[in-house]
Formats: C-alpha cells, sequence, structure tokens
C-alpha cells in the first residue's frame, strides 16, 4: 500500500502529467483545425503560405528586422508561428493593396489586425517603445 508522503508524490506527478496531455492536445487540436480546409479548399495556414510566397520579393531587411522585433515578446517556443501568421496577413494586406513593397505602415497594420485582441495591451507596448505614432491605427484596435 502507497502511505505518507510518496503517494502525495505520485498523485501529484499524475496531475501534472495529465494536465500537462492536455494542454498539448489542445494546442495540437488547434492547428488541426487550422490546417483543415474551409469552403475555399484552402487551409487558414493554406492562405497564409500562399500570401507569404506572393509576397515574399516585397520584403527589405530592414521589414524583416521590424517584424522581428515586434514579435520579440512572443514566449521563443511560439514566436516562429506567431511572425508566420503575422507575414501573412501583412501579405494578404499587401496583396489586396497591390503594394509594389512591404511598408512599415504595412508591417504595423498587419501586426495589430493579426494579433489577438487579448494582446493589444502588450502590442501597444510595444509600438511605443519603438515610438510608434498610434493615432493613424486607433480604429484597427477596436
Amino acid at each position: 500500500m502507497l502511505e505518507g508522503w510518496f503517494l502525495w508524490f505520485i498523485l501529484f506527478w499524475v496531475v501534472i502529467l495529465i494536465t500537462s496531455m492536455f494542454i498539448g492536445g489542445f494546442f495540437m487540436f488547434r492547428k488541426f483545425l487550422k490546417r483543415f480546409p474551409k469552403e475555399d479548399g484552402k487551409s487558414d495556414m493554406d492562405w497564409e503560405e500562399y500570401y507569404v510566397n506572393q509576397t515574399i520579393h516585397l520584403w527589405t531587411a530592414e521589414q524583416k528586422e521590424l517584424l522581428s522585433d515586434l514579435v520579440s515578446p512572443v514566449p521563443e517556443l511560439f514566436r516562429d508561428v506567431a511572425k508566420q501568421k503575422i507575414a501573412g496577413k501583412i501579405g494578404e494586406l499587401a496583396v489586396r493593396e497591390r503594394a509594389s513593397a512591404i511598408t512599415e505602415d504595412l508591417v504595423i497594420r498587419g501586426y495589430i489586425i493579426a494579433t489577438p485582441k487579448r494582446d493589444h495591451k502588450f502590442l501597444r507596448k510595444k509600438l511605443l517603445e519603438r515610438q510608434v505614432n498610434m493615432n493613424p491605427y486607433e480604429h484597427l484596435f477596436g
């Protein structure tokens, strides 16, 4: 029979492992849903990839650096995924507007649109650190 501190130790690790599996399963299921094709036959991730590939030649080193700096508050584990999602939204804006180059304005607008509303507080802080005038972008936060 398990008794005393060893019983509590085993129960503690069982709870930790089950919780970890649920969290991992949740994120894997979200990834699966993003890969699932929509009505048009392409998934969200397919569209992100499409827009990035369509606009890859429009990016300058300066704009890539800006994007990397803007996603720096994101935990490193999720940073590449966030960067891909934001780059996809920036590419979508560039294609829709028929932009000849990715500008700082496009990067900032795409960054705001692609970022979940719950993270807008961190987004504003990062933009203020870079001394970006927020007035032209206020309507995107609503």
